[in-house]
């Protein structure tokens, strides 16, 4: 059946690229908020892999639902998660009609502090179904715990990024020459060399004013300065960064990210 769904043509697609809040933000009614322009409205963080094999995500955001019809996305085959946050996980029941379609378990790759919150949130989904349901009411899940070691995705190979998002280790995630990094407010010195000789550089950098947990967007070009990618966008981006006035004073070779962004892999 994926056979059906793969992506003729290996990428990704940026389903989201919002911060927590997402934008426009609750209760705000500053430009970008109340803008028009889609650029400027961002859904929370995520990405769908498209592959020869197949479709997969890294995170799943609260509007994956609603991200994966905008695309026109009929089928997702497996799931890694960066880390355990809400904006990050809480989307993961939409992945339930899937299980459903494929007569299988979906396979989630996380380390296992993500497991145990995983599992906390998503209690119903690790326990035995509750008497005359239907099949399809409950999620099917197969957890895999991840290191720092390379794993498999759908024939796929996805190297973990170890990154610092405060005080909490996080991963991103690098597939061929592209690397997913968001949320992340340190590099530690051993994962420079793993983004070493990148096309694309997908980076969080939440605002201009520095942030505990985040990369300010001062200090996503510093990474960008250090590593050299031919391309770069950033992502998880605030209500702060409006798209054409951010982008008119960014260095060649980066922009801000969209929702629905495609990037060739």
């Amino acid at each position: 059946m994926s056979t059906l769904f793969s992506s003729p043509q290996p990428q990704i697609i940026l389903l989201g690229t919002g911060t927590s809040t997402g934008v426009p933000m609750l209760g705000c009614h500053c430009p970008v908020c109340l803008s028009t322009d889609l650029r400027n409205h961002r859904t929370r963080t995520g990405v769908l892999v498209q592959v020869e094999r197949g479709n997969f995500l890294i995170d799943a955001s609260p509007e994956l639902r609603l991200q994966l019809l905008r695309e026109k996305i009929d089928l997702v085959e497996a799931c890694a998660f960066t880390h355990e946050h809400a904006d990050h996980t809480f989307g993961l029941d939409d992945l339930r009609l899937f299980g459903y379609h494929l007569n299988r378990a979906i396979p989630l790759y996380c380390e296992p502090r993500v497991e145990q919150r995983i599992r906390q949130a998503f209690e119903y989904a690790f326990t035995e179904p509750f008497p005359n349901t239907h099949a399809g009411a409950t999620p099917r899940f197969e957890i895999h715990s991840i290191s720092e070691s390379p794993f498999d995705v759908l024939g796929t190979e996805v190297i973990p990024i170890r990154l610092w998002h405060g005080k909490l280790p996080i991963f991103g995630y690098r597939i061929r020459n592209l690397a997913f990094c968001t949320d992340v407010s340190l590099v530690p010195d051993e994962s420079w060399k793993l983004l070493e000789n990148l096309d694309t550089l997908v980076i969080g950098a939440l605002r201009d004013k520095p942030h505990p947990t985040h990369f300010s967007i001062g200090q996503a070009l510093e990474v960008v300065e250090r590593v050299r990618p031919k391309q770069t966008y950033l992502t998880h981006l605030s209500h702060l960064l409006d798209y054409h006035a951010t982008n008119a004073r960014l260095p060649a070779g980066v922009q801000l990210a969209y929702d629905g962004l495609k990037i060739p892999l």
